[in-house]
C-alpha cells in the first residue's frame, strides 16, 4: 500500500530570475525572498511552472 499523497503538477513551481537578455539565470531559488536579494536592476524574479510552461 503505497502511502504517497498526490499533489496537483500545475502548484510544482520553481523561482527564477530572468535575466535582462531574457534569459534565465542558471539556478533557482528557495523563495521569492532569496531570488530578489540574488537579482541585479532590470532583472525580474519568477515563478515557474515546467509541467505547463507558464509564469505565475
Amino acid at each position: 500500500m503505497s502511502t504517497d499523497t498526490w499533489s496537483d503538477p500545475r502548484e510544482h513551481t520553481e523561482v527564477v530570475v530572468m535575466l535582462p537578455t531574457g534569459r534565465l539565470a542558471g539556478r533557482t531559488f528557495a523563495s521569492i525572498a532569496e531570488a530578489e536579494a540574488w537579482a541585479q536592476p532590470g532583472e525580474q524574479v519568477l515563478e515557474m511552472n515546467d509541467v505547463c510552461g507558464c509564469d505565475r
